[in-house]
């Protein structure tokens, strides 16, 4: 009997199968163990195999590939849908198997072991900002508790405390002193990690030619385009960079019924980092928008004319995610003096 659809139900130790036959009918469910599911797959003739994209999917998705297999992932809030029943490995893996056959599901791209490396770099970063934030907020609210207000802002925290604490005036006990001490010694190493994973970061994006292509946007820095291609990979993926920015959650939120139309806020789908990047290098570009005489300085003018801040940083981000997928679509160059060429009929 041969196997047309095998869906994957992936899971740390113990995996659900489930596959169909040309006929569309269960043929298959079994379990397998970690270490049984390559050798299983290596044994059976090339099929569609279909898997959610959660925590180790691009890695078997690769495995798969290797052997010859057709690989396709999908958001798990695509599938869950189709769960018949109450949830199970055994409902799973069907309604995965039940997914991926469908002619309109939509897909996530399989990342390379360079993108999914690169973007680690960028999570264990991320980490390291929040804890060394987070010191900086102790160590202040510590020092409140005795009657010491530091400013806001990260910077203060080493250029301030080690005079504080070499002052005797100001009453602190001696355990409080090396209390502090020892938690700006631990801030320090957050912010000395934090400092060399940007460094990184930095050689990634000289290394890679779409990133450095993107770094020439406004508003789009390393950190912004080296996550942008490696969560993108293929923005040929897309039809176009409408679909993309919606990808992100850039675009306002439908609920719509009877024939009319409902726009609320932005979705905040897709991934959440990238999202907070585009829109804080759109914030950046809205500081310093009044100096700028290029033409996509006066569209950005005149939406802050006639709308609040906060809806035109959003709108910003929403373009340069456009802009950036025709750059990585078409293989081209950011021109700051582009202007569409609209032809009217």
């Amino acid at each position: 009997m041969q196997l047309t659809t095998v869906s994957v139900d992936l899971a740390k130790t113990v995996f659900q199968l489930h596959a169909i036959d040309q006929q569309g009918k269960t043929a298959l469910r079994k379990q397998l163990k970690r270490e049984q599911v390559v050798p299983f797959f290596a044994n059976l003739e090339p099929c569609l195999v279909g898997m959610e994209a959660c925590g180790g999917a691009h890695y078997w998705a690769r495995k798969l590939q290797a052997l010859g297999h057709t690989v396709k992932l999908m958001a798990p809030q695509f599938v869950k849908p189709y769960v018949k029943s109450n949830k199970n490995d055994v409902a799973d893996a069907e309604a995965i198997c039940e997914a991926v056959t469908r002619p309109n599901m939509r897909f996530v791209p399989i990342k390379t072991v360079e993108q999914q490396a690169i973007l680690a770099v960028h999570c264990a970063r991320q980490g390291f900002v929040k804890a060394r934030t987070a010191q900086a907020n102790s160590i202040r609210g510590l020092l409140g508790e005795f009657g010491v207000v530091l400013p806001q802002g990260i910077r203060h925290i080493v250029e301030r405390l080690p005079d504080i604490l070499e002052d005797h005036e100001n009453a602190l006990p001696g355990s409080l002193r090396q209390l502090m001490q020892r938690l700006m010694e631990h801030f320090k190493e957050l912010d000395r990690q934090v400092v060399e994973l940007e460094r990184e970061i930095q050689q990634w994006h000289r290394s890679n030619e779409d990133s450095c292509r993107l770094a020439e946007m406004p508003g789009v820095g390393p950190l912004t385009a080296t996550a942008l291609v490696a969560s993108v990979g293929d923005a040929k993926n897309f039809s176009n960079g409408r679909q993309m920015a919606a990808w992100l959650g850039l675009v306002p939120r439908q609920h719509s019924s009877g024939g009319k139309p409902t726009l609320l806020g932005i979705s905040k789908r897709g991934d959440g980092y990238l999202r907070t990047l585009l829109i804080h290098g759109a914030r950046s570009m809205v500081r310093v928008v009044e100096s700028k005489t290029d033409p996509s300085a006066d569209w950005l003018k005149g939406l802050l004319a006639r709308r609040h801040t906060n809806v035109a940083v959003v709108a910003q981000a929403n373009k340069t995610a456009r802009i950036a997928w025709a750059l990585l679509a078409h293989g081209t160059k950011f021109r700051p003096d582009y202007t569409p060429d609209v032809t009217v009929a």
